[in-house]
C-alpha cells in the first residue's frame, strides 16, 4: 500500500506527484505556464471572456483514467474525491490571487436524453459538494440543455466550435451574482464560452470556470 499523501482527498503519494497539482497555470485558460507571468502569451493577446479558469490537473493518467471510470463506468463514489481536487485549487487561487468567492455554483447540464442514458450528470456531482464546502448556493437547474448534439469528446477542435449554437438556456436571473461554472474537462472552451455568454447576458457580476481536467 502506498501512503496517502492528501488524506482528505484520498490520493497516494505516487499519484500526487503524477498529477502535478502545484503546476503553475495561466489564470485565464489554465494551460501550464511559467511561474513568473501566470498568464500565457496567447491569453495576453486574447483572454477567455470569463474572469479566470481553475483546473485541478492535466487530462493525463492517472486522473484521466479516474475521470473515465467516474463518467463512463458509473463509479459515482469518486465524485467527492475529484471535487476536492478542484477545491484545493480554488482555495490556492483565493489565497494567492484574491479570487472572488462565488455567490452561486452552477454545473454544465446534460440534455435530458443523455442524462437518462447515463443516469447522472458528472458536472452536477462535482458541483454539489463544492457549493456545500464553500457555503455557496447551488442552483442545479439554472442552466438547461435544450438541444441534443454530438458528444463534445467525440469531435475535433473545429467541430466543437460549431456544435453548440443555441444549445443552452439560462432559466433564472443571475443579475449581480458572482458565478462559478463547473465542468469535468476544459478542451477548446467552446462549451464554457457559450454558457458564459448567456450568463453575461443575464448581467452576472463575474463568472469563473472550474474544471477537473485541462487538455493539453
Amino acid at each position: 500500500m502506498l501512503p496517502v499523501w492528501h488524506a482528505s482527498v484520498g490520493i497516494c503519494s505516487w499519484c500526487e506527484q503524477k498529477l502535478l497539482l502545484d503546476q503553475p497555470r495561466c489564470l485565464s485558460c489554465a494551460l501550464p505556464t511559467d511561474a513568473v507571468s501566470h498568464t500565457c502569451s496567447a491569453c495576453q493577446q486574447s483572454p477567455f471572456s470569463w474572469q479566470g479558469t481553475i483546473t485541478a490537473a492535466n487530462y493525463l493518467p492517472p486522473l484521466s483514467k479516474l475521470l473515465h471510470q467516474f463518467k463512463f463506468s458509473s463509479q459515482t463514489a469518486l465524485a467527492a474525491m475529484l471535487s476536492r481536487l478542484i477545491l484545493l485549487n480554488y482555495l490556492h487561487y483565493r489565497r494567492h490571487y484574491q479570487w472572488q468567492k462565488p455567490d452561486v455554483v452552477v454545473a454544465v447540464p446534460l440534455h435530458p436524453k443523455r442524462y437518462q442514458q447515463r443516469g447522472f450528470n458528472q458536472s452536477d456531482l462535482l458541483a454539489k459538494p463544492l457549493a456545500r464546502w464553500l457555503a455557496c448556493q447551488y442552483w442545479p437547474n439554472a442552466i438547461r440543455c435544450t438541444k441534443l448534439t454530438s458528444a463534445q469528446h467525440t469531435l475535433d477542435r473545429a467541430s466543437r466550435q460549431h456544435n453548440l449554437g443555441r444549445v443552452y438556456d439560462v432559466t433564472t436571473t443571475l443579475y449581480g451574482k458572482h458565478v462559478a461554472l463547473v465542468d469535468d474537462v476544459l478542451t477548446t472552451g467552446a462549451t464554457a464560452r457559450e454558457i458564459v455568454r448567456l450568463l453575461q447576458q443575464q448581467q452576472a457580476a463575474s463568472v469563473q470556470v472550474w474544471c477537473l481536467c485541462r487538455t493539453l
